[in-house]
């Protein structure tokens, strides 16, 4: 074991400290120690981040951008060991890891130009008798301290946006990572401490979920970003203090449909991508492709074997596709919901069954029915299910009875097809000709009903976290 992360709050030493092993999930070896932050710790942090706000918030936002960048450029620079951290303890392939450390920098840089430009509207007077003389503007102020509770899935990069948009818009931040992904949030910590940030504006508090609750009833968390299963989200939805504010972040059962004019040499890349891209554990994941049947035969036959040639193990190996799921029993859960679907007639064309305690092979499945889990849920796991339509209108009426509508895609080469699917389909972003997992860093981003609450993104976070004041100003 060579890692050993305390807890890093300014003033607060436990008494009797929690230490808790991180395991890579490929091996359940231990690669690290954590101390994870108990009642009193989590309270402490919630008191430092009351008080660093009060800095932190004056801070002028040049400064705020300055110290993002700076610490962005760290990330770049720290880029291969950032990346084997977050394939050692999230399980997600190296060369992927990589693209996620390069994508925080990027996320880091974002933040930091929306601090820059956090500008208010003015606000027209002269719309009724006796306003003529009057002057409206608004401006933004950090909303106040925001507690972030993050995803193992993108362990370094959600961070960034969660932590990185509350920096930005002038907020104090109270992160509490994936318990099983501690590592990396902590990495960034320590990068954002050398570029600059103020002790106490940031703490990061590995604890179990439970822990936490009192922060999300305290009347002094004016902000709770969350990312993770809709029943612990709207969970703490219900339990946030009056006037709280939330943006959370679930996730759904995507969906693609295949017309019979799609390039296929062009649609089963991206449809292989989205679904098996880090095992499938991955909120906009492709779960669900309905095909025009004139080209089922076709594209299936391709996808099959696309799915087949990806290579399934540890995620450190650079010849790896498909890592580990993060815990055995999510390798358990997935097995009994592809058993559950063909048993009630779906088609196994591939996998279906765990290649060890931790992996689960690539899979495909045919004519499942819709009320199958592996339809109906979210899977997260590496499970696509190919689902033959006779027309648009019968794959429009399947994809929109998702209760959880995030991101949905089309493959077809007419245009006018493609504009009325977008039209219709109920999905919070919707793709042409490429893959559902479709995601740059400055786009809005988040679900729609079930799904979430609230929109991501750099520029969007940044600004779901201030709060607009008017000024109205009679000059005479």
């Amino acid at each position: 074991m060579s890692d050993r992360f305390g807890l890093a709050l300014p003033g607060f030493a436990a008494r009797e400290p929690i230490w808790r092993d991180v395991v890579c999930p490929f091996d359940r070896e231990p690669f690290a120690q954590v101390e994870f932050a108990g009642e009193a710790a989590l309270a402490h942090a919630l008191d430092t981040a009351v008080t660093a706000h009060a800095e932190w918030s004056a801070t002028p936002a040049w400064r705020r951008a300055e110290i993002l960048r700076a610490a962005a450029t760290a990330v770049r620079a720290s880029r291969d060991d950032l990346a084997m951290r977050i394939a050692t303890e999230g399980g997600k392939p190296l060369a992927d890891a990589e693209v996620e450390a390069t994508r925080a920098a990027v996320t880091l840089d974002a933040c930091a130009d929306t601090a820059l430009h956090l500008d208010g509207e003015r606000v027209g007077m002269e719309r009724a008798p006796g306003t003529e003389h009057h002057v409206a503007f608004t401006t933004r102020e950090p909303i106040g301290v925001v507690l972030a509770i993050s995803a193992f899935n993108h362990p370094l990069n959600l961070a960034c946006h969660q932590a990185g948009a509350a920096l930005a818009a002038g907020n104090a931040c109270v992160l509490k990572p994936a318990s099983t992904t501690p590592t990396s949030a902590i990495a960034l910590a320590r990068i954002l401490a050398d570029a600059g940030l103020p002790d106490g504006v940031l703490q990061v508090v590995p604890a179990a979920g439970a822990a936490v609750t009192p922060l999300v009833e305290s009347p002094a968390v004016r902000f709770i970003s969350f990312i993770g299963s809709a029943d612990v989200g709207w969970g703490l939805r219900r339990r946030a203090a009056d006037g709280t504010r939330l943006a959370l972040e679930h996730g759904g059962n995507a969906a693609t449909i295949v017309l019979a004019d799609a390039d296929l040499d062009r649609a089963v890349p991206a449809i292989t991508r989205g679904a098996f891209y880090h095992a499938g554990q991955v909120c906009v994941s492709t779960q669900r492709v309905y095909v025009e049947r004139a080209v089922e035969a076709a594209f299936t036959e391709r996808l099959v074997a696309a799915a087949r040639d990806l290579v399934c193990g540890d995620a450190r190996d650079r010849a790896t596709d498909i890592g580990p799921l993060i815990e055995p029993d999510e390798v358990t859960r997935v097995d009994a919901w592809v058993g559950q679907a063909t048993s009630a007639g779906a088609e196994r064309l591939l996998g279906g069954e765990p290649l060890g305690p931790t992996v689960y092979g690539t899979t495909v499945l045919r004519g499942a029915p819709e009320e199958a889990d592996v339809i109906a849920k979210e899977v997260f796991g590496p499970v696509v299910a190919i689902q033959p339509v006779a027309d648009l209108d019968e794959a429009v009426a399947k994809v929109n009875a998702s209760v959880s509508p995030f991101q949905s895609s089309i493959f077809t080469q007419d245009v006018d097809r493609a504009f009325d699917a977008a039209r219709h389909v109920e999905a919070a972003a919707f793709m042409v000709n490429d893959l559902t997992a479709f995601r740059v860093d400055w786009m809005p981003f988040g679900g729609w009903r079930e799904a979430g609450l609230g929109v991501g993104g750099t520029e969007h976070g940044v600004r779901e976290m201030t709060r607009e004041k008017l000024v109205v100003i009679r000059p005479r």
